[in-house]
């Protein structure tokens, strides 16, 4: 399919083609120098000192995240609504007729494609992690002060059971709603505007040059693209650590393997191996693929859960959940006078914090994926369809764990809430439905491919970023990346288990916050100076 020529004046263009004098030739590598020097040394060092002092890590990871979480809670919601808020008013203004990559651009992707690269990248094992435990722990602890459905003797108060049910839906489908996407949008649109439209280099420094101009070619971009590279690392050691856990919880359950140190580090560089050959593959032969797979695997195991799962309860449970959603919205966004600390804290604080560390990866492969799009058609398709597939997702495997343990008396997810182990939760929900070891089987699988799609795609957006927006850089950069996306993930599960992946996304995302707050103005900036 050929593409038109981006609509550049004429001082882009020579912007353009000195794009990669910075770049030097180092043993086969295309280094932008000192982006990738400087990430690569504190990364490797991050690994090593992590290794060696892991019992110091863990306890001081964790007091930054209580510090970040309690002392700038305010500063995330209101960011969240803020992009928000930007998105819907860009596709209400004519700047909604703008086309990525200039007036005659066409897809290089067909909707069915598109679709299933936005859903792997987003938040593929997030949805695999979360979709079971997360409603039922805000069942157990409903949001907005209402009270508990259950007693202190733990049996069910039924004149609360259904508050406590749909808070705890709008809950969820709020974590993974609009909030998430708006934030992955602003960067995608940005930085696709930037490099489509204005042809500067695919790195996120470009996305600032309607604010700081050349100065993005110094030592203004420089930090910029390397706080970049912090953020997507972390975010994406989160992300890994989470599938990492969840994987072998389900291995352990199915076929009794030893929850250990060593077999979470074995499973890990295991599976960054096979990301390995994924991003030798290329985009198109690797991670393309795989998210079809990946696609056609969730849609049969959604299938299996609606089909076999109390079915009339989900079907109407998708629309008042979604209408639950839209109500509780505003109160939940809000960031004032909130009574409910643990759940803003906890919660909310931590998802806006991860969604930003992972929006420079997750939002410059959007980018690389939706050139020829309107920007209207854009922000529509990713606000609105990955929500709708998210909706669907949590209704199914929220509402069946809700059902099993309210109407049926099953405690089998509850414990999960109760000891908080939030790796076993889906596996105790399938445990009652037929087929229970066929289908946690495939729920195990697809963690490991949503694991190889992520760790695929950050590697080939770091790679970019560190070659100075080069998008075919040596492979052996690639690969020196997707190595050390896998290690950072070992370094934080053993430094910290869980809570030190949290922290490590929270404390990255909290300063690229606000760099995403300058990029809307940017973004701004170059939406009314492109033709319509």
């Amino acid at each position: 399919m050929t593409d038109s020529a981006p609509s550049v004046s004429p001082d882009e263009t020579e912007h353009n083609l000195e794009a990669g004098q910075d770049n030097v030739q180092v043993l086969g590598l295309d280094i932008h120098n000192p982006v990738f020097f400087i990430s690569a040394i504190i990364i490797v060092g991050f690994v090593i000192v992590t290794l060696i002092f892991r019992d110091s890590v863990g306890p001081a990871l964790g007091g930054l995240r209580v510090w970040l979480t309690s002392t700038f809670d305010w500063l995330f919601l209101i960011a969240g609504n803020l992009f928000v808020l930007f998105c819907l008013a860009i596709v209400v203004s004519p700047m909604g007729k703008v086309r990525i990559g200039g007036v005659d651009s066409v897809p290089d992707y067909g909707y069915m494609g598109w679709f299933a690269m936005l859903f792997a990248a987003g938040m593929g094992i997030g949805l695999m992690f979360f979709g079971v435990l997360e409603p039922m722990y805000h069942f157990n602890n409903p949001p907005l002060g209402l009270a508990s459905p259950i007693g202190p003797d733990g049996a069910l108060i039924p004149e609360a059971v259904e508050a406590a049910r749909e808070a705890a839906m709008a809950a969820t489908i709020f974590h993974w709603g609009l909030h998430p996407w708006a934030i992955y949008a602003v960067v995608a649109l940005s930085l696709a505007l930037a490099a489509y439209n204005k042809g500067l280099p695919l790195s996120v420094r470009s996305a600032f040059y309607p604010i700081f101009g050349e100065r993005i070619r110094g030592w203004t971009g420089h930090c910029i693209d390397i706080l970049a590279v912090f953020a997507t690392l972390f975010g994406l050691a989160t992300s890994l650590g989470f599938g990492a856990e969840q994987a072998l919880a389900g291995l352990n359950f199915l076929y009794g393997v030893p929850v250990t140190d060593t077999s979470k580090v074995l499973l890990i560089a295991a599976i960054t191996g096979v990301a390995l050959v994924s991003v030798l593959a290329g985009l198109d032969a690797g991670v393309k693929r795989l998210s079809e797979i990946n696609m056609v695997l969730a849609v049969l195991l959604l299938a299996f859960i609606i089909l076999l799962g109390p079915t009339g309860e989900l079907v109407t449970g998708f629309f008042t959940n979604t209408a639950a959603y839209v109500t509780s919205l505003p109160a939940l966004s809000n960031p004032l006078g909130r009574t409910d600390s643990d759940f803003v804290h906890g919660w909310t604080t931590f998802y806006w914090a991860w969604w930003i560390s992972w929006s420079p990866f997750v939002g410059m492969f959007i980018a690389r994926i939706s050139k020829g799009r309107t920007v209207r058609e854009f922000i529509v398709c990713v606000l609105l369809v990955p929500s709708l597939a998210s909706i669907v997702w949590m209704t199914a495997f929220g509402e069946t764990a809700m059902t099993q343990y309210i109407a049926n008396g099953y405690q089998g997810v509850q414990e999960t809430v109760v000891a908080y182990t939030p790796e076993l939760s889906l596996f105790r929900m399938l445990e009652p439905l037929p087929l229970a070891g066929t289908t946690s089987l495939i729920g195990i699988v697809l963690v490991l491919v949503f694991f190889v799609t992520s760790s695929d795609s950050a590697s080939l957006v770091i790679d970019t970023i560190t070659a100075g927006g080069k998008t075919d850089a040596p492979a052996l950069q690639r690969v020196f990346w997707a190595t050390f996306e896998g290690l950072v993930a070992i370094a934080l599960l053993l430094g910290g288990g869980l809570a030190a992946l949290q922290a490590s996304a929270i404390a990255t995302g909290f300063p690229f916050a606000i760099l995403l707050m300058l990029m809307m103005v940017a973004t701004w900036k170059a939406l009314r100076a492109e033709p319509r």
